[in-house]
C-alpha cells in the first residue's frame, strides 16, 4: 500500500511510536552501543521536524510526517556526512517499515525521502610492512611510560585483535568462557553484531599468549577467576571498557612509533581492518572472511578482497604500460642517459 499522507492517518505521538519499536526489539538483544546509536538518528530528525512543524518533540504526531515534512526534516540535516545521513535513512525507515507491519500506518513514505549513496571506503588498515612487527614488540616488552605496566595483558589484548579480527565490542565482551575446545584446537566465541554468534579459531601461539596472561592475572589478582568473568581487565582488576581499551591502543601506537600510520577515524578497529586485508592478500576468500568477521553482507566483506586479491594485481600488473616504464627507466638509469628537451 503507498503512502496516503492526510488519510486515515494515525493520530499516535512520535515519541510513543519510537517506545513501541524499541519495545518490539527487545527480543534482538541489541547492545547498548546500537540501541544508542538507534536513538542519535531518531534525535537528529526529531530536532528538524519540531522546526518544520513548529511543535514541540513531545507533541509530534505519526499524522505529522508527511512526505514534504520529512523531506524538509532531512534537508535540515544534509550538511552531515552521506555515511550519518544514510545511516539516519535507514533507522527511521525501520521505524515505519514497523509501523506499517503493525497497521499503525498505511505505507512507508522513506521510499520517497532520497538516501544518499556512500562511496565504498578502502580498509582502514595499518599501513607499513613493519607496522605490525613494531607494535606487537612494544606490547611484549612493555610501555615505558605507564605507571603500572602489564606487558602480558597488553600482548593478549593485541594478538587476540590482531589474530582474530574482534570488534572492540566483541572483545570487551568475552569472558573466561569465551575460549573453549581441546588444547592446540581452541576457539573463541565471539558473539557479534545482532546478538549473532560466531567462533574464530585460536592458534597454539595465541592460546600460550593467553595462558601467560591469566598467569600474570592471577599473581596480581590470587583467587580463583569465575567463568563468567571478563577476560580482560584494566589495571585494578575491574572489566576493562571501551574508553580504557581506546587509550592502551594508542599509547602502544605511539610508543611503536606507528600513529602516523593509522588511518584516521579507526583506532582499535584499524587491527580488525589489518587482520582482514592480511588474510585477502593471502589467498582467503570472501565467504571465509565474512565467517570469520561476523558480516551480514558478503559485499561487506568483498571490499577487503577487491583491495587486495593477488589476481587482480597480476592483471593490472600486465598493462603494457609497465613494460614500457621499465624499459624507460632501465635507459635513463645508464650511464649518459636522461631526456632531452624533446623528451628523446
Amino acid at each position: 500500500m503507498t503512502y496516503q499522507p492526510g488519510r486515515n492517518q494515525d493520530r499516535t505521538k512520535l515519541v510513543d511510536a519510537i517506545d513501541e519499536f524499541f519495545l518490539a526489539r527487545m527480543p534482538r538483544k541489541h547492545s547498548p552501543h546500537t540501541l544508542d546509536a538507534y536513538r542519535r538518528d531518531f534525535a537528529a530528525v526529531v530536532g528538524p521536524l519540531t522546526e518544520v512543524t513548529g511543535k514541540g518533540s513531545e507533541d509530534l504526531q505519526l499524522a505529522d510526517l508527511e512526505i514534504r515534512t520529512l523531506r524538509r526534516a532531512f534537508a535540515l540535516i544534509s550538511h552531515q556526512s552521506a555515511a550519518t545521513i544514510s545511516r539516519t535513512w535507514s533507522t527511521w525507515n525501520q521505524l515505519f517499515t514497523f509501523l506499517v507491519a503493525e497497521q499503525i500506518l498505511p505505507g512507508n513514505p522513506m521510499a520517497a525521502i532520497e538516501k544518499p549513496r556512500v562511496p565504498k571506503g578502502r580498509p582502514k588498515a595499518i599501513a607499513g610492512d613493519d607496522s605490525v612487527d613494531r607494535l606487537l614488540r612494544v606490547a611484549a616488552r612493555g610501555r615505558t611510560g605507564a605507571r603500572d605496566p602489564w606487558p602480558e595483558r597488553d600482548l593478549a589484548v593485541v594478538v587476540t585483535l590482531l589474530t582474530a579480527g574482534l570488534r572492540l565490542s566483541e572483545l570487551l565482551s568475552l569472558t573466561m568462557q569465551s575460549i573453549d575446545g581441546p588444547p592446540g584446537d581452541r576457539v573463541i566465541g565471539v558473539r557479534g553484531k545482532g546478538n549473532k554468534e560466531r567462533t574464530v579459531p585460536v592458534e597454539p601461539e595465541v592460546e600460550a599468549i593467553i595462558a601467560e596472561y591469566l598467569e600474570s592475572r592471577l599473581r596480581r589478582f590470587p583467587g580463583r577467576i569465575a567463568g563468567n568473568a571478563p577476560l580482560f581487565v584494566a589495571n585494578d582488576g575491574s572489566a576493562m571498557r571501551r574508553g580504557g581499551l581506546q587509550y592502551l591502543i594508542d599509547q602502544l601506537y605511539r610508543e611503536a612509533g606507528i600513529r602516523t600510520k593509522v588511518p584516521a577515524g579507526a583506532l582499535v578497529h584499524a587491527l580488525r581492518h589489518t587482520f582482514a586485508t592480511s588474510l585477502a592478500r593471502n589467498g582467503a576468500s570472501g565467504t571465509e572472511l565474512q565467517r570469520l568477521l561476523g558480516h551480514e553482507s558478503l559485499a561487506t566483506t568483498q571490499r577487503y578482497v577487491d583491495a587486495t586479491a593477488r589476481e587482480v594485481r597480476a592483471a593490472a600488473r600486465s598493462n603494457d604500460a609497465y613494460r614500457s616504464l621499465k624499459q624507460v627507466l632501465q635507459d635513463r638509469d645508464r650511464p649518459g642517459g636522461g631526456y632531452g628537451a624533446d623528451g628523446s
